[in-house]
């Protein structure tokens, strides 16, 4: 419990800090791929004299509850993938489906998430803001965040005057109420970037909705409002993540608007700061997170469009880190079609701009362009592979796969490393447990700790979050493999060995512990949900689901399983285990399968086969010259395993 207790306190704080991850060396490969290397910062423009100077970030920030949730409450249609003509003005960038209905908000009436609406006002516009009935940080900052107006502000633009009326009376509501500077109020706070766009998006469709080119005298506090919300973002800059850029963008939007063109300029010099450190030169944010990967690639896109439409330059740099990260995320998405699940993500498919190489995975190899890799590693601690793009069969009967490595946790990661996500025979065998919000509970807690993901746990120790180098990578037209290695807690060393295979397609892992005292060693498979698994030996499991099965084997090497060497959680809520989280706001059992060993050292050598409903799995061991061997037969096709006394796995036929 202790140990749950100071995890879950380590969610508490965000780092700001990007840690680069370097220095990996690979060695003995068929082919070895290398990092990439890295472009050189791009140099921001010099600060006008007559703009406030960019102040030092904050170093860390309350906890996220104002991060959008990829595949709910962001855009599904991608910026322009061409350069949009200079109107001076700043495009109201809509609400991210968060919209309430206008005879809802008539009557004051919130509602987000799958809670049941909530009437915060009088009907009068008079909202109680520190309303928050379910006790829910996302809850109560997007009612702060006054997107929930969108439908009404949209109305008005129309020319529904009451609505407008009713609208801007709770915005003016908000203003009187939440004076500057509300820093006090985490909601308040971490809504003010959403919320200056909702004041921007109100003050155009006051002048579209009464026809005037020119704010009413009786809106004056609207802009007073809007140069208040720009200090605010001047004096608390989140830095250099996606929190940090949308403030960036609402800063220019309300330059661009009133006409402050040290505001434009100070949030320009922003974005020219963060966008090297927000994606790298090989296409991978800093975020952690695949899901918002997504949504950096269109938050970049939309920052691109707001400068070229008030007139400035967004230089080049932009333009090639998305592009990067376009590639990064097409080989992130699984042969499904849906963006793998690592990190805080919710089940979703890629966005994809016209011609790229998102929109050929997006449409399953349709239409767009092909990505020039079928696996990558990439320096931030990413590998993503596939058996091929449906050259030689249907696109979503390959098999992808996605190994985590590098810096330790930050931002929106989870502790992940060494796990393995992976999917096969058109549907998911390996899964991340998923995003299961912001609130600070018991749930969260699991879903980013190491027993959450498909990897060698130690419960018995206090483990923490570290670094895991990646020490070899060796690449073949039908194998890969790769060898990883942390310390996750002093006096314990851990190692794994990952061989992929095609033609069949399969995982082979070989896990080692190795520690100072006795411990508890779990390599852990999180299955997909619906999955009925048995139990045949303390070598072998069987999940099935709608006549597909996968073979999980645990196969003796070196150490022989114990006859419970092999159990089964689902849905166990204390301690947690056995989840999934397709969104924030669903969670659904799914089983996990254990292969265990106790003692100070442990050798887990493990097999995942996916197969159709009549294939058979079989396999036998020998040694030969130190070295061992496993003969594994699926259905008709035998391929063999080499594993070398290092721990090595290679594929011999």
């Amino acid at each position: 419990m202790a140990q749950q207790q100071r995890r879950l306190g380590r969610t508490v704080a965000l780092t700001l800090a990007c840690v680069l991850v370097c220095g990996v060396a690979f060695a003995g490969a068929v082919f070895v791929l290398m990092p990439g290397t890295r472009a050189a910062p791009v140099s921001a423009s010099p600060t006008p004299t007559n703009a406030p100077p960019p102040p030092t970030p904050t170093p860390t920030v309350p906890e996220s509850t104002d991060e959008p949730l990829p595949g709910v409450d962001t855009p599904a249609t991608p910026p322009p993938s061409t350069p949009v003509a200079n109107t001076g003005t700043y495009e109201c960038p809509g609400y991210s489906g968060i919209q309430v209905p206008v005879p809802m908000l008539l009557t004051d009436t919130f509602a987000w998430g799958d809670d049941p609406p909530y009437k915060v006002g009088d009907g009068t516009g008079n909202i109680n803001w520190r309303s928050n009935p379910y006790q829910k940080p996302s809850w109560y900052m997007w009612l702060h965040s006054l997107r929930w107006l969108g439908s009404g502000i949209e109305a008005g633009a129309r020319g529904d005057r009451k609505a407008l009326d009713h609208v801007m009376a709770i915005i003016h509501d908000w203003v009187r109420d939440n004076p500057y500077s509300w820093k006090g109020d985490v909601g308040a706070w971490e809504a003010t970037m959403h919320r200056t766009n909702v004041l921007l998006c109100a003050r155009q469709a006051i002048l579209t909705g009464q026809h005037v080119s020119k704010l009413p005298t009786q809106y004056a506090w609207l802009d007073k409002a809007l140069v208040d919300h720009a200090q605010f973002m001047i004096v608390n800059w989140s830095g250099r993540s996606n929190h940090g850029t949308d403030e960036s963008i609402a800063l220019y939007g309300v330059g661009c608007t009133l006409k402050r063109p040290e505001l434009k300029t100070l949030a320009v010099n922003r974005l020219t700061e963060a966008i090297t450190t927000a994606i790298d030169a090989q296409g991978s944010t800093n975020e952690q997170s695949v899901g918002y990967a997504m949504f950096n690639y269109l938050l970049w896109g939309r920052a691109t469009t707001a400068l070229q439409r008030c007139g400035s330059s967004p230089g080049t740099v932009i333009s090639q880190r998305r592009a990067a990260l376009s590639e990064w995320l097409a080989l992130a998405t699984k042969s499904t079609g849906e963006l793998q699940q690592v990190g805080d993500a919710v089940r979703q498919k890629p966005t994809g701009a016209a011609g790229t190489a998102l929109d050929y995975v997006a449409s399953l190899g349709k239409h767009g362009t092909k990505p020039g890799q079928r696996v990558a590693v990439f320096d931030a601690g990413y590998i993503f592979g596939r058996t091929g793009w449906g050259e030689t069969r249907p696109f979503a009967q390959e098999s992808t796969y996605s190994i985590r490595y590098g810096a330790a946790r930050t931002l929106h990661g989870h502790d992940d490393h060494t796990s393995i996500t992976y999917s096969s025979h058109g549907r998911d065998i390996l899964i991340d447990p998923g995003h299961s919000g912001y609130q600070l509970d018991k749930w969260q807690a699991w879903s980013k700790s190491a027993a959450a993901h498909n990897m060698m746990t130690i419960p018995s120790a206090d483990t923490t979050s570290v670094a895991t180098q990646l020490t070899r990578a060796s690449i073949t037209p039908t194998w890969e493999s790769y060898s990883l290695a942390d310390s996750p807690a002093p006096g314990i060393t851990r190692k794994r060995d990952v061989l992929v295979l095609k033609d069949p397609d399969l995982i082979i892992t070989l896990d080692r512990g190795q520690a100072t005292s006795s411990q508890r060693y779990e390599t852990l498979w999180h299955l997909a949900p619906g999955q009925q698994v048995t139990v045949q030996s303390p070598t072998s499991a069987i999940a099935t689901s709608r006549g597909a099965m996968t073979y999980l084997l645990q196969i003796p090497y070196r150490q022989q399983p114990a006859k419970d060497g092999i159990t089964v959680v689902e849905g166990q809520q204390d301690p947690v285990q056995g989840w999934y989280y397709p969104d924030i706001f669903h969670r659904e059992s799914a089983p996990v399968v254990k292969f265990s060993r106790n003692g100070t050292d442990a050798t887990i050598l493990s097999a995942i086969v996916p197969t159709a409903p009549t294939e058979a799995v079989t396999y036998r061991t020998r040694t030969v010259a130190g070295m061992y061997f496993v003969d594994l037969t699926v259905g008709a096709r035998t391929t063999t395993i080499r594993i070398t006394q290092d721990g090595r796995l290679t594929r011999i036929n």
